[in-house]
């Protein structure tokens, strides 16, 4: 048998499949070893092919990816040779030990007898490519980046001869990358000087050999320099499997070559989430202490060029983390200047909603398939690891009032988020303690403790009273971080937040500190945001507006724009929100109470226009309190006559009419307020609002006489309000009405036309047909007496002045129309 040295260098014109047979008795073999005698022949085969296509002319495309798929079947065929335990183990008689035994003692000289030569034709196709790819730049060639890390590997080699086929091969590899990565730059080199023939391979071909072979430094260098981001990712991912090698050797060289690449190249590398992911399987399958130490190094590295994609994927396992997840969270801290960038997106994190659903798989653009988002509540249990981190500090303390609402808010959006999960997780509370500590408010936490606040987030009710006790006992520790927290406060307030229900912790929060760092009335640049909060669609942050905004009473007339905050206030009256209304009108009164008279009487009339609506509003208690405010302004008022008068007449109807309201609270406010207004107007009705006294319909009758006597004029708008009642839902009101409208328009028929008798005919037509019998019973009655006015009814002014002198004289005369008792009516 010819010795090794003799089949590297021999020069004798046969092939090497026929020096190889002629020192071998093959037929043995074949017998005894088909699959070692397959893949040599095959290996010689291949190479025979690759070389045969160097001189062809087939289409160079073709030819390059014919000789890529020699190349990969090649590599696969060196995998499939049988080991030299098999090769001994192959032959089964006497005859076949001894034709194997030449075999053994080559095969046993070195482990590389056949990786040289994939190595030699690896070679020889990359020089053929890296001299073709100059012309016909549109060849692709994407296994680069896998077939770079292989030759790497193989570039520290104990054979200097595979050494040297690596590095050559390297060489090539890296010439046929620039190319693809100077193609435009080739092509309109081409274009300006008309020059079509093949660009010269670099000069210094030998000097980069040199450079390539035994040193790690320059390899990674030139990879990092040279791959298409596509490309280095593949390179990085193939060193990434190759730690998990069971050749020691080979995975410590995956492992060096893996951290110098991403040491000064890592933001070039694409795919960061799956690598990620990668690494977290890996190191829960029980890897050794240097591949783990590897591992964990890679994710302190795309921390570095990644943070985002990084932080993302390690958010997107099952909570609460496991042990493996934790050291990865402990990787990615360990990397001090990128704390800020870690810190912001965990913040981003943090605006999510736990247990939110995801409107769909594209927008969420995470690994998993989850579609419930729990980010954030793994966002929290990270905080928990990250902040204590030394490194830290610096970026805790300027990130100090995001971190604190962030995890304010999750407290708030975990109370709900206990009713869905068996699981009480409340790492929202664990990182804000954390946060408390490291920034040097440790007595801050030790004083939340004895107040039992930490136990009492694990309850669902009383979140708002917790929010208060964390910002209260805050500001009593006057603790250094408030300028920026306020000043954050306020920007959130003015952006508005993310939710309607985020305002609520905001608004408290932002109370509390203004509370304890300034006295009533604030600055007007925070007053307006209570101003504007009045009037938010979240009822709770209104009534937590109303309230601040009442407690400010004594001092309501130091406030800069008190007008615009009034108005604000009357805004409220119109919410959809019934305690929302109440808080507003008892606001209202309040600062009422203490408001200027100059000020107060230029809005009484907007104020009493803003009242008459909740005169019959569908809550009772707003009812009755919107009346008895009403009442309250009269009084207030009673200085200014020219304004008593038209606000007296505006809210007249409604008063009367509930005077018959089912709720004796709103019969008791009308009575009130009815008090009011006859003694400011000098009308004598007051005993008839006595209960002992009370007839409804004589206080109508009473109240139509006074009406004509001081105010006729109004007479006619009073009969219009009264007209919008008949088609209420409530019978009493229905019947009250029929009864007010038959008053006033017998009272005032001199003042009416026509034409308004026959309106007022079909308006009561209806009710002619009401469900209620006694309210059918009164509107018959209307209903004949507006008959016999239309028809006595003229367009002569002469008559006019007439009818008006008769119901003077008439007035007196006029006796009850409906159902008024005998002995009430005797004493008129």
């Amino acid at each position: 048998m010819k010795t090794r040295k003799n089949l590297r260098h021999s020069k004798d014109k046969e092939t090497g499949l026929q020096t190889l047979q002629s020192s071998v008795k093959w037929h043995h073999i074949v017998n005894s070893a088909p699959s070692l005698w397959d893949a040599i022949s095959r290996l010689l085969s291949d190479q025979a092919m690759v070389l045969s296509l160097n001189s062809s002319f087939v289409d160079p495309l073709l030819q390059f990816e014919s000789q890529l798929n020699i190349i990969e079947s090649s590599f696969k065929m060196v995998f499939a040779i049988p080991s030299l335990e098999k090769v001994r183990e192959m032959g089964t008689s006497e005859d076949d030990k001894e034709d194997l035994e030449d075999m053994i003692i080559w095969m046993n000289e070195d482990t590389s007898y056949l990786q040289e030569r994939v190595m030699m034709i690896i070679s020889s196709v990359l020089s053929f490519a890296s001299k073709k790819v100059k012309r016909y730049a549109s060849i692709d060639a994407p296994c680069l980046g896998v077939l770079a890390a292989e030759l790497s590997l193989l570039c520290f080699h104990n054979d200097p001869l595979i050494t040297h086929q690596a590095s050559l091969g390297m060489c090539y590899l890296l010439w046929i990358a620039k190319c693809q990565n100077d193609i435009e730059e080739i092509k309109s080199t081409m274009c300006n000087s008309g020059n079509h023939g093949l660009l010269p391979v670099p000069s210094d071909t030998e000097f980069l050999l040199m450079d390539l072979q035994q040193d790690k430094t320059k390899i990674t260098q030139y990879v990092g320099q040279t791959l298409k981001p596509s490309l280095l990712t593949d390179f990085v991912w193939s060193l990434l499997m190759r730690l998990s090698s069971s050749n020691c050797v080979t995975a410590f060289e995956a492992s060096t070559m893996l951290k110098m690449t991403l040491e000064y190249h890592a933001h070039k590398v694409t795919m960061v989430s799956k690598i990620v992911d990668a690494i977290y399987k890996q190191l829960c399958e029980h890897s050794s202490h240097v591949m783990r130490h590897t591992l964990l190094r890679v994710i302190t590295l795309l921390i570095r060029s990644s943070p985002k994609k990084v932080i993302f994927q390690l958010m997107d396992y099952p909570i609460p983390a496991d042990n493996t997840l934790l050291l990865m969270w402990q990787a990615a801290g360990s990397e001090s200047r990128m704390a800020p960038h870690v810190l912001k997106t965990i913040l981003l994190i943090l605006k999510g909603k736990p247990g939110e659903m995801q409107d769909s798989l594209m927008e969420r653009r995470r690994f998993s398939l989850d579609t419930t988002n729990m980010m954030p509540v793994a966002a929290s249990q990270a905080l928990c690891t990250l902040l204590p981190i030394s490194s830290y500090k610096r970026a805790v303390a300027e990130f100090f009032p995001q971190l604190l609402m962030a995890l304010m808010l999750q407290l708030f959006y975990s109370s709900d988020l206990r009713l869905m999960i068996k699981d009480r997780l409340f790492y929202a509370r664990d990182a804000l303690r954390v946060l408390l500590n490291c920034s040097g408010l440790q007595k801050v936490d030790m004083a939340l403790k004895k107040k039992n606040c930490w136990n009492q987030f694990s309850q669902v009710l009383s979140h708002h009273h917790r929010v208060y006790l964390v910002a209260k006992t805050l500001s009593d520790y006057n603790f250094p971080q408030f300028p920026e927290t306020l000043h954050y406060l306020y920007k959130l307030s003015v952006e508005g937040p993310r939710r309607s229900e985020d305002s609520v912790i905001i608004v408290i929060f932002f109370t509390e500190l203004l509370n304890n760092f300034f006295k009533d009335p604030f600055p007007e640049e925070f007053l307006v945001l209570f101003r504007n909060w009045v009037n938010d669609p979240n009822p709770a942050v209104s009534k937590l507006s109303l309230q601040k905004i009442a407690s400010m009473a004594p001092v309501i007339n130091k406030v800069e724009n008190v007008r615009s905050l009034l108005i604000s206030i009357l805004d409220a009256f119109f919410s959809k929100d019934k305690t929302v209304i109440i808080w507003a009108l008892l606001t209202l009164r309040k600062l009422l109470g203490k408001l200027n008279k100059v000020t107060y009487s230029s809005l009484s009339t907007r104020i009493a226009s803003s009242y008459y609506p909740l005169m019959d509003h569908s809550n009772g208690g707003i009812r009755s309190m919107a009346i008895y405010h009403f009442g309250e302004l009269l009084k207030d008022m009673s200085q200014y006559p020219w304004i008593l008068n038209d606000m007296v007449t505006g809210g007249l109807v409604p008063l009367i009419l509930f005077l018959e309201d089912t709720e004796i609270r709103v019969a008791k406010a009308c009575k009130y307020t009815l008090k009011i207004c006859a003694s400011e107007l000098n009308w004598s009705t007051s005993y008839l609002l006595k209960d002992k006294h009370h007839n409804f319909e004589l206080v109508v009758l009473n109240i139509c006489k006074n009406l004509l006597i001081s105010h006729e004029s109004y007479i006619t708008n009073l009969i219009s309000d009264t007209l919008g009642f008949l088609r209420s839902s409530r019978i009493y009101l229905r019947r009250a009405s029929v009864i007010l409208i038959g008053y006033l328009t017998k009272l005032g028929s001199h003042l009416l036309l026509r034409e308004e008798i026959e309106v007022m005919l079909d308006a009561i037509d209806p009710v002619l047909r009401d469900e209620d019998p006694v309210i059918r019973e009164l509107a018959e009655i209307t209903y004949r007496d507006f008959k016999e006015m239309s028809l006595k009814l003229t367009s002569s002014n002469f008559k006019q002045i007439f009818r008006r002198l008769f119901s003077l004289i008439y007035l007196k005369k006029l006796k009850p129309l409906y159902n008024w008792p005998d002995n009430l009516a005797d004493s008129l």
